[in-house]
């Protein structure tokens, strides 16, 4: 990452389009049943799998690894999501996410306020 930049995140959902495991903490959990309406029992044996690592739980995906959550280019739980969508990509990414992400860089400025 480019030091003193921040990617402002456009909602192109084209990361929430990459297969792969969006890891959930207990928290996160009850924070998404809770906005679904769901108790957490019946929310987790619908949304979640076991992670490969079989060390938590992850949210499912659709046929050809997009969020489950996914709706077009609207995620259904955007106002809950998990952390993980949300530090995408200032706090995480992988190799290449340049080519597919359209979030826009902005500079930062670093003033010391008196």
């Amino acid at each position: 990452m480019e030091r003193g930049v921040f990617y402002r995140c456009q909602r192109c959902s084209n990361c929430c389009q990459w297969p792969g495991e969006v890891p959930l903490t207990d928290r996160e959990v009850n924070r998404i049943a809770d906005f679904l309406e769901m108790n957490v029992y019946d929310f987790v044996a619908k949304h979640t799998a076991l992670r490969l690592n079989r060390g938590g739980l992850t949210l499912r995906e659709q046929r050809g690894g997009a969020c489950e959550f996914l709706d077009g280019i609207d995620c259904r739980i955007q106002e809950v999501k998990p952390d993980q969508c949300a530090g995408f990509p200032n706090q995480w990414n992988f190799p290449g996410w340049q080519e597919k992400c359209e979030a826009v860089p902005e500079r930062m400025d670093h003033r010391v306020d008196d």
